[in-house]
């Protein structure tokens, strides 16, 4: 998978659309020990995500998430169902 590292104050420059294949309930243990760590140990997680231009990652800290979005740093919203891959 061909995916470019950015921003993520520059998420909000990017179109983000479903991923071909919604895996929303595969990843929720894996965000749930993300924002952990984020919150515990100032760890920082890289998140893959489908766009309009393409997959792009971001690596930040994961505060939360709910059954549709996981919330970055100043309210930044991913869509689960947009979500290609996470690492930590």
């Amino acid at each position: 998978m061909s995916d470019h590292l950015i921003e993520k104050e520059d998420i909000a420059n990017h179109h983000i659309i479903p991923a071909a294949e919604d895996r929303t309930s595969y990843w929720l243990e894996k965000l749930g020990y993300a924002v952990r760590l984020g919150n515990e140990f100032k760890g920082k997680t890289a998140v893959t995500f489908n766009t309009v231009d393409g997959p792009l990652t971001v690596y930040t800290t994961l505060w939360s998430f709910t059954d549709d979005y996981i919330q970055l740093k100043a309210g930044v919203l991913i869509p689960l169902n947009s979500i290609l891959d996470v690492h930590y």
